[in-house]
């Protein structure tokens, strides 16, 4: 996991959760919340029923808003475990031997997550213009760092087009998102966006 992620999930931490339990009941309940949190909200959006929530990690919705005050607070929290997985992917795979590989790998896992929690992302995103918090920029900037390190990986492996742009790439990637996320088969429409993306950037480095 990278530095600014860390520090992101540790302000969450100051600043959501200021005086959590650290027992072991606690630290359980918190987890199979966050947990529950990232399948609801992937099932239903942003508006997911909170109890429900609750009710599906075995807590009662007291014991959800002891450790989250406000719906955003979870978001928060599920979005900044994903950033970070999706970081920490993307490091392990700066050492594949297949560089090509690799980036298509990253890619692919940042298209599904952008699919399965746009609403969340957008929320963060207003949020912080509205509260002036620097969250949203500070995980921005890691996904772009990953994956222009990716992409500068496979330009020197002469495995796609020299003239490739790392923002150019992954505003494609989520243009991709934007006009796969309403079909009624969107991960699929999304693999084969993306797909043609790949192909033009193999073919642009032969």
């Amino acid at each position: 996991m990278s530095k600014g992620v860390v520090i992101a999930l540790a302000r969450l931490e100051s600043q959501s959760h200021p005086a959590r339990p650290r027992r072991a009941d606690a630290r359980r309940n918190y987890e199979q919340l966050v947990e529950q949190a990232k399948v609801a909200f992937a099932e239903f959006g942003v508006d997911a029923s909170l109890d429900e929530i609750a009710r599906r990690a075995g807590v009662a919705s007291g014991t959800l808003y002891r450790h989250f005050p406000t719906r955003l607070d979870l978001i928060e929290t599920v979005l900044a475990e994903q950033i970070a997985e999706l970081v920490g992917l993307g490091r392990g795979l700066l050492t594949v031997e297949d560089a090509f590989d690799a980036l298509a790998t990253w890619l692919r896992a940042a298209l599904m997550h952008a699919l399965t929690y746009r609403g969340l992302a957008a929320t963060v995103m207003n949020s912080a213009l509205d509260r002036g918090n620097d969250l949203a920029s500070a995980w921005h900037a890691e996904l772009f760092e990953v994956g222009a390190a990716l992409l500068a990986r496979a330009r020197r492996s002469g495995v796609v087009a020299a003239d490739a742009n790392e923002a150019d790439v992954l505003k494609m990637v989520g243009a991709i998102a934007w006009a796969a996320q309403d079909a009624p088969d969107s991960s699929a429409q999304a693999d084969r966006l993306l797909a043609l993306l790949m192909n033009g950037l193999r073919h642009g480095g032969v």
